[in-house]
Order: structure tokens, then sequence, then C-alpha cells
């Protein structure tokens, strides 16, 4: 039986032998809140300008970063994604190229942020790729920094205010995710992840196609028939932050590796 891998031994921000505190907050040497000026690993326009198959798979391993109001700032590695086709895709919000208010940003420069409201109280992050209507949704983060913060976001209902969340459990779903980084349709909706500085994208570590399990879409409904089945959702193997791991494609792939 493979080991599921966990953020102390998979994350480029945690060294051997270092007792990184993923509590923490980033701070400038000074005691106080990084700086929000742009990283040199910061993703640019390229990177989203492919098509969504592509984008969703190479999303795997790079990192999500958010600055908070405070300042603080938050981020974890991007472990799970689902990719949308737009016109032909039944699935998809955006489906015969129908453009609404609501999905106006799946039709903006690949890189652009589409959050929309789902089950009238939670949110969900997608992010345009190349192609009208296309996108690609973030399922699941590997949490890096600021899991205090993340607690005390997903804990607003709780009577423990998110102090007894596990961390795997912070982040492993899309919704979960938005409510981690504070993130609704005012925040996000139709801003960039380019040239803004309150969250982005940055240079992570590459995940070999080995360890790329691809899978059907979750919550598909049957309306959309043959697109129910098809492998556009895209995950880490073996990682213990995915949201929900399908045996019969990881089955697959060891059948491929042999």
């Amino acid at each position: 039986m493979r080991k599921l891998r966990n953020v102390a031994t998979t994350s480029p921000y945690f060294r051997r032998n270092e007792s990184r505190n993923p509590n923490s907050v980033a701070t400038d040497g000074n005691n106080g809140p990084r700086t929000t000026e742009a990283p040199s690993n910061k993703w640019d326009w390229d990177h989203y300008d492919v098509p969504a198959l592509d984008l969703a798979q190479s999303l795997l391993g790079q990192v999500f970063v958010r600055i908070l109001d405070n300042g603080n700032r938050v981020s974890g590695k991007i472990v799970e994604t689902e990719a949308y086709l737009g016109h032909d895709d039944k699935a998809s919000h955006s489906f015969h190229t129908k453009r609404t208010d609501r999905n106006a940003a799946m039709f903006m420069r690949p890189g652009t942020v589409y959050v929309y409201m789902t089950y009238g109280m939670y949110f969900c992050m997608n992010i345009s790729s190349q192609g009208d209507g296309s996108a690609v949704l973030l399922r699941s983060l590997e949490p890096l920094e600021g899991v205090d913060d993340m607690k005390n976001h997903r804990g607003t209902k709780r009577k423990d205010a998110g102090a007894k969340l596990k961390v795997k459990d912070l982040c492993n779903g899309p919704a979960k995710l938005c409510q981690a980084l504070k993130l609704d349709k005012l925040t996000a909706d139709q801003k960039d992840l380019v040239t803004g500085n309150m969250f982005w994208i940055e240079s992570g570590e590459s995940v070999s196609k080995e360890d790329v399990v691809r899978a059907p879409r979750i919550g598909i409904g049957p309306s959309a028939e043959e697109w129910r089945d098809k492998p556009m959702r895209f995950y880490v193997r073996d990682n213990l932050y995915v949201s929900v791991r399908n045996k019969k494609a990881e089955m697959e792939i060891d059948g491929v590796n042999k």
C-alpha cells in the first residue's frame, strides 16, 4: 500500500531538519507582515494562456498565495483541479458559450478568477484559460502558511472556532478552500492573478506524470450525459489533502507504470 504524503515531507516551504511552524505569518524580518511586492516566481499571463486541460495539470504543485486584509500571508499547494471546456462541455457554466453576468469571468483573459456561489452560501473559485468559456476549478490545496488564519476562517460557525479542525480538512474541497482563504465573489471574481497584489500563483514543485491521477469530475449531474465520466479531474497521487480519491483511476496508473 502506498503511503499518503503529508505537508511536512512534500512541500518546498519546509526544509529538512528545520522545525518550521505552518501557523506562523510570513514576515519581512522586522516582525511585520511581508510586503505584497510581486515575487520573482509569480506566474505571468503566458502560464494561463493554454487549454483548460493543460492548465488543470500544470497547476498541480504550484502555490496559491493570499494576502489577507491584515497583511498576513496564507498559502497552499494546489493538489486537485478540474477542467471545464466551455461550449461543448455540458457540465460547464458556459455550455453553448452562454455568457451571463454570473460567468463573465470565464470569457475574460486567461488568468482571470471566476467565483460563483453554490448552495446559496458557499463559494468556488476557477481560473479562466485559453478558449471562450473555458476554466479550471481549484478543488483542493495542501496548506503551507497561515494555518491558524485558515482555521479561524473555517470555524466561524463552530463552537471551537475551528481550533479542532485537522489541517488535512482545511482546504480539501472547492468551497472549503475559498472559506479558508477568505475568498468570495466580491473579493475575487473577475480579478486577475497577474497584476493584483492580494492573491496570485507562485511556481512551486513539479509533479511527474506518473503522480497525476486523471478521474471523472465530482458532482456532475445526469443532464451532462457523456461528460459525466470524462477524466477531467486531476490530482496528486497519494496526497493527503485531496478531497476525493478515485481508487479505480489509481489502479489504472499502477497498471501503466508496471
